[in-house]
């Protein structure tokens, strides 16, 4: 890794803009803090949801970038995590879904953490990392669960970061701030936060929701909003902490979800609602306040950037850019399509990969011969209410059907119907716009090396996946039948992890 290496062009856009340069070479390297809300989509006021105030995030938006067009590379938290730390896709890396049901990346990809440690960096983290091997992701200080801390605490978040910081002392330093909040369970106040906690009946179902509306559908919405505003506060705690300890001008932040919100069709899914993240970067005297950017930029982009920040190159094996020259007024030539994906949450096989253009929007459902779950993610009360018969005639009612059993291709017309209803693949008229658009997701999966292209490859996931399913309802009957507590649903996936560089990359 080569510190300090820029080109000439991007220190030239931070001069045309009045910025000091992002780095000099006997400058000391900024701190970086990535800040991710468990679960979050764009409801805020930045993205132009008013439903609760959320002044400190308007604050941070405000003084630094706000990317209209920000994606995750998939809906589930560990895959997308994984795509933060390595810069490359979840079928890349190989955690294709949650850590702490099995999947795990392979052994040996450089990560953001690694990285910096390894020049000079002292990093920590507060809150779930949720990627596998640990060994991989190189924590110095780390606080979770079994360290007492409650996710939902945002004033614990401050307290542990403050410790951190002091400890650090003058040394540049990495933390990974996870906030737990709005990841069910949801709580409406958590040691007094928010102060003034909205109620169910001033909610209104999302969009999304397709006329399908419950009080315990409000309920979940209320609990989802209340839990943004916690966010907001945790926000302004950690702002005052850099402040008071005099880190506040020379650290980068990076606040993002690590996907949508834990509804049916956000999380789990390829529709909008689940891939679209805020996406702010703050970093004082050396970005321009007040930008507001509609390029399509996504999470394997976080890697790149930070690398750049600190003065280091980025492996040339990753799939993201940095967003540097993009923000501090460098022309660079920038992505016009935003590729993403879904394998697996838990235990399962049905994946999916998809593509966008600043129009229209293409799904490949790559295995449709099996019922695909996340109609109740995380419990959501749609599945509950879907069982009333009342529901049959809405919208709602029909898409929601269509998300556990989804045809071969879904193609949607973004600006005429943003939630993505109305699946228009084989309408003659669009033929040349549908046909562009699977060429170029192809050429995407060909570049980044999607095993799943391979046959075997595909088959092998397939058939190790029904064996594991067939096995484990045996096994709870079995429980069930003696009495006994059900076995944990976990796969073994250690078959299919390998020691990078994998073949692809040598």
């Amino acid at each position: 890794m080569n510190r300090r290496n820029f080109c000439g062009t991007l220190l030239g856009g931070a001069a045309a803009l009045g910025l000091a340069p992002l780095l000099h070479a006997a400058e000391t390297p900024p701190n970086i803090i990535l800040i991710t809300a468990d679960d979050l989509g764009i409801q805020l006021n930045s993205y132009g949801d008013m439903t609760v105030p959320t002044p400190h995030l308007n604050q941070l938006a405000d003084e630094g970038v706000l990317f209209q067009s920000a994606y995750v590379t998939q809906a589930s938290c560990s895959p997308s995590r994984s795509s933060m730390f390595t810069g490359l896709y979840p079928h890349q890396n190989n955690q294709l879904g949650l850590e702490h049901r099995g999947y795990v990346m392979h052994k040996g990809i450089p990560t953001l953490p690694a990285l910096l440690k390894a020049n000079g960096y002292r990093n920590g983290s507060i809150g779930k990392v949720h990627v596998r091997p640990a060994e991989d992701l190189p924590f110095d200080f780390q606080i979770y669960r079994q360290e007492g801390l409650n996710p939902k605490d945002v004033t614990q978040y401050a307290k542990h970061a403050e410790t951190f910081i002091n400890e650090t002392g003058d040394q540049p330093f990495f933390l990974l701030y996870s906030l737990g909040d709005p990841h069910k369970k949801f709580f409406h106040q958590v040691n007094g936060i928010p102060t003034n906690p909205v109620k169910a009946e001033d909610m209104k179902p999302f969009a999304e929701h397709g006329g399908i509306d419950t009080p315990e559908i409000r309920e979940e919405i209320a609990g989802y909003y209340n839990a943004i505003q916690r966010i907001d506060v945790g926000i302004r705690l950690l702002r005052d902490l850099l402040k008071k300890t005099g880190k506040d001008k020379n650290t980068l932040i990076i606040f993002i979800g690590d996907h949508g919100a834990p509804l049916s069709r956000g999380k789990t899914t390829t529709y909008e609602f689940g891939l679209r993240i805020p996406f702010l970067v703050h970093w004082p005297e050396r970005i321009q306040a007040k930008q507001v950017r509609s390029e399509f930029i996504s999470t394997v982009d976080i890697l790149p950037t930070c690398l750049e920040a600190a003065g280091l190159t980025s492996p040339k094996h990753v799939a993201g850019q940095s967003l540097l020259p993009m923000v501090t007024g460098a022309s660079t030539p920038w992505r016009d399509t935003l590729c993403a994906e879904f394998t697996t949450h838990g235990p399962g096989f049905t994946p999916q990969r998809s593509i966008r253009d600043k129009r229209y929007k293409l799904i490949l459902n790559l295995r449709t011969d099996k019922k695909k779950s996340g109609l109740g993610v995380d419990g959501c009360k749609v599945r509950d209410a879907m069982q009333d018969s009342k529901w049959e005639a809405t919208e709602g009612y029909r898409v929601f059907k269509m998300l556990e059993n989804p045809p071969d291709v879904e193609f949607y017309d973004l600006q005429n119907d943003p939630i993505e209803y109305h699946n228009l693949a084989g309408k003659p008229e669009l033929k040349a716009v549908e046909s562009r658009l699977k060429k170029a997701l192809l050429a995407w999966r060909q570049e980044t090396h999607d095993p799943l292209l391979d046959p075997a490859i595909f088959a092998a996931y397939k058939k190790h996946h029904d064996e594991f399913g067939k096995s484990h309802q045996e096994k709870v009957a079995a429980a069930k039948a003696a009495g006994k507590k059900a076995p944990y649903r976990k796969i073994d996936m250690t078959k299919f992890q390998e020691t990078w560089p994998t073949a692809a990359y040598r």
